[in-house]
This record gives structure tokens, C-alpha cells and sequence, in this order.
């Protein structure tokens, strides 16, 4: 896997209402993103990674149809239109995968609950009892039905639904919701019939903890998603403490690293978690994570807004202020806004166009509490990339792998090593991205 992300929740990103009541015409608002496309290619990104869209009741991750777009961002139709205009400029298509569990809305439940014990989808759901009446639901949510997937129905009823999104829709992917509570045999099944399709399939899962390696090493995934990074740049940046990350990265990447074949799914905030730009205790951190987003080993993904710096906090159970409606011609708006995405362009430009950034190889080189060093290669082409947290500028001396000229891409200057060692400046909160050069 390969991707320079761009992540859309499309129900709030487009101001669709909260509930869905399942009997109003369809409004055509998915239509609303083909404003993004150019916004979308500007910033870099090859991929688009669309939230739930299939009929649901309310938040998306409860659904109600997976053969149908929800009527709250329109047809089929306009979808299909949507995602011909994408692949018209070049972007890959992913869409949400929510499997493990569905809406009490889903016709399947509906029949259960009508008939009980004389329903012929009795065995669709986990834990059923008759009387009194009873299913498990995913982790106490009774709004969510866990289906069972072992049930071969639930599977033709589900790849289906599959097959559909990839002839109609033309999706290069998947993105598991959940992937951690889906059966082995049942991702196994999945991943053949998705590879029947098209080998080139890929699948992303959502995985929170554990060790990838049970997903990845058994050919499952092609990904998943990589929550021990995504915590640890933002707690290193928050706790002046960058001995966590590095830490992190050399244990998943390093030369013995556990995950250093394979690329993960980063990102620095999602419809999941409060925004990177609320979470970090100084504003000028946003620009090392960014940095370190877009120059660690795995697929940089940006969560709509973000790219500007937008702020956005739960409140109580609620993620409506993770997920809203924008548009696109009202950004960036104020210097702030133009600064992050300045920087988000700068960043995929130079990582879009460097093999050892997108999947070269991991090696620390220098770290202390508000600075440290890495780098990347791959072949002939190393790449040193160089982190400073502190608010003031830093004059550091780093070991490298070989000695001459070093072009910083970042910062539009050359630097050069003697002796095995490159001394380097760094502004404050900032960094470096330095290509070595034998000219």
C-alpha cells in the first residue's frame, strides 16, 4: 500500500441532518465534493477515504442498506458519478467497510424481531434468545446488532454488497471499521473474494491495540491503522518528550522493527479522536506533527480541515464537532489556515516524490527531549529527516551514513557533512527534510 490519504466524513463534511427517516427523497449533496477535487489534488493527496455513506440511521456506523447510498447524501447514482470524477483525476477511491455490526433498522432485524422464533434470520445475528428477547450488541451500544459472520447468508448478503460498490462505484479499497472484532476465517473469505475482483484490492482494517502482525503476516490486510503513532506524536510534543516517539518508531521500524515490512495507516487525528490542532498544548507543535506525519514510515492520511488547522472537541458523547460542514472556496480563510496548508503541500510534494520517504527503510540517528533525527532510504536515495519541539532555534550535530552535500527541501538550503557528521539549524517548532546529493 501506497496512498497519500485525504479522510472525508461525508455526512457531517456535506451538513447532512443527524437522523436519517428513512422514507424522505434523496438529496444529492455527495455531488457537493467534486468542488473538493482540485482542493484535494492541490494538497497532494492520491487517495480519497470516504466515512460511512451506505443507508443509515443517524451516524453512519449503523446501517440500515448496504446495497444504497444514504438518502441523506443522495443516489447510487451520484455516487457513481462522484467517484468517476475522482478516478477522472487520478485518485483512488475507499470507502468504509462496517461489518460486524448493523442498525436495528436492518430488514434482517426487523424480520427477527417481528417473528422471533419463526424468522428465517435468526442465525444473521450473534446471541439470539427468544424469550426473552435478546442479541449482542457491539460494546453495550444496543443501537448496533453484531452480525454473525460466520453465517454463510451474512457473507453472500454482505460480499454482494461488495461486489457492487467495485462495479458500480469502481472502489480501489476498503477501510474495516472495527477490524479487530472480525472473525479470522471471516477477513480470509474476504480477502479472496476481494483479490477474485481485482488483485490489486486493497484492504485497510481499524486496528486500536494488540500487535498488527496477526492481521498482517497472515495476508488478511493490507493495513491497518496505527494508533500507537498517532498517540505518541502528539504526547511527545505535549510532554517535551520525543524519547516516546522515537522510541515508538524504532520498535515498529527499526532494523528489527516488528512492522518494518509493512506500511502502515497514519494519521494525527480522525472523526474518532479530537483534532490534532485542539489536542497539542502549543500551537506551533502542529507543524512537527505534520512533519513527522508525512516523513515516518507508512500512507500520511489527513482528516478533512485539518490540512487547515481547524480546532474541534467532543462534547460529552457527542463527535459533531469532529465532523463539519465545510466548503471548500471558505478556506483557508486566515493567515493560520494558509500557513498549515502551506506547509501540508510542501510536505506531499517532497514526500510524493521520494522513494525513500514513501517506503524506505528506518534508522534513528539522534533524539533528545525536543529534538530528534531519523532516516529514510531506499537504493541509491537517503533522505535525513530532523525534528526541533522547542520555541527557540536549535543547533544541533547529528551522525549520518555518508559524508556530502545535503539539500534541505524543506527549508530551501544545502547543508554538507564531513567526518560522518552534518551540524544543522533548525527554526523553532519546525524541521528539516535533507536529501543527499553526490553532486
Amino acid at each position: 500500500m501506497n496512498y497519500n490519504f485525504y479522510h472525508i466524513y461525508p455526512l457531517g463534511l456535506t451538513g447532512a441532518p443527524e437522523r436519517n427517516d428513512l422514507h424522505s427523497e434523496p438529496v444529492s449533496r455527495i455531488r457537493e465534493l467534486e468542488s473538493w477535487i482540485d482542493h484535494i489534488k492541490e494538497g497532494g493527496f492520491n487517495a480519497v477515504y470516504f466515512g460511512p455513506l451506505f443507508e443509515s440511521e443517524s451516524h453512519g456506523y449503523d446501517t440500515v442498506d448496504y446495497y444504497r447510498i444514504d438518502r441523506r447524501l443522495g443516489t447510487n447514482e451520484d455516487f457513481a458519478y462522484l467517484c468517476g470524477k475522482l478516478k477522472e483525476n487520478g485518485l483512488a477511491v475507499f470507502v468504509d467497510g462496517v461489518f460486524n455490526h448493523v442498525a436495528r433498522s436492518f430488514r434482517a432485524f426487523r424480520d427477527l424481531e417481528e417473528k422471533r422464533g419463526d424468522s428465517s434470520f435468526r442465525d444473521w445475528f450473534k446471541d439470539v434468545s427468544i424469550d426473552p428477547f435478546h442479541v449482542r450488541c457491539w460494546e453495550g451500544h444496543e443501537s448496533l446488532v453484531e452480525l454473525n459472520l460466520t453465517n454463510s447468508s451474512v457473507r453472500e448478503h454482505i460480499f454482494g454488497a461488495v461486489e457492487m460498490w467495485f462495479r458500480q462505484f469502481g472502489i480501489d479499497g476498503l477501510r474495516l471499521d472495527v477490524a479487530y472484532c472480525l472473525h479470522m476465517d471471516f477477513l480470509q473469505d474476504l480477502r479472496n473474494f476481494t483479490r477474485g475482483l481485482d488483485r490489486d484490492f486493497q484492504l485497510l482494517g481499524e486496528v486500536i491495540h494488540g500487535d498488527y502482525r496477526q492481521w498482517l503476516d497472515r495476508d488478511l490486510l493490507d493495513s491497518v491503522t496505527n494508533y500507537e503513532c498517532y498517540k505518541g506524536i502528539y504526547s511527545s510534543l505535549n510532554d517535551n518528550n520525543f524519547y516516546e516517539i522515537a522510541y515508538s518508531l524504532n520498535r515498529l521500524f527499526g532494523e528489527d522493527g516488528i512492522y518494518r515490512n509493512y506500511s502502515l495507516y497514519n494519521f494525527i487525528d480522525n472523526h474518532d479522536v479530537n483534532r490534532i490542532a485542539s489536542v497539542l498544548k502549543h500551537p506551533g507543535h502542529f507543524y512537527n506533527a505534520l512533519i513527522a506525519l508525512y516523513t515516518i514510515p507508512g500512507n500520511p492520511s489527513v482528516y478533512y480541515g485539518s490540512e487547515w488547522g481547524l480546532e474541534g472537541i467532543k462534547e460529552g458523547h457527542s463527535d459533531r464537532n469532529l465532523r463539519p460542514a465545510l466548503r471548500c472556496q471558505d478556506h483557508p480563510s486566515e493567515e493560520r489556515e494558509i500557513a498549515a496548508w502551506e506547509a501540508v503541500r510542501k510536505l506531499a510534494s517532497i514526500r510524493n516524490a521520494s522513494p525513500s520517504l514513501r517506503k524506505g527503510s528506518y534508522r534513528e540517528l539522534y533524539k533528545d527531549s525536543n529534538q530528534m533525527a531519523f532516516a529514510r532510504e531506499e537504493g541509491d536515495e537517503l533522505t535525513v529527516c530532523a525534528l526541533n519541539s522547542s520555541q527557540n532555534e536549535v543547533r544541533i550535530s547529528i551522525p549520518v551514513p555518508r559524508d556530502g552535500a545535503y539539500r534541505d527541501l524543506l527549508n530551501d538550503e544545502t547543508l554538507w557533512a564531513e567526518k560522518g557528521v552534518l551540524h544543522l539549524r533548525i527554526w523553532p517548532n519546525w524541521g528539516a527534510v535533507l536529501r543527499f546529493s553526490n553532486s
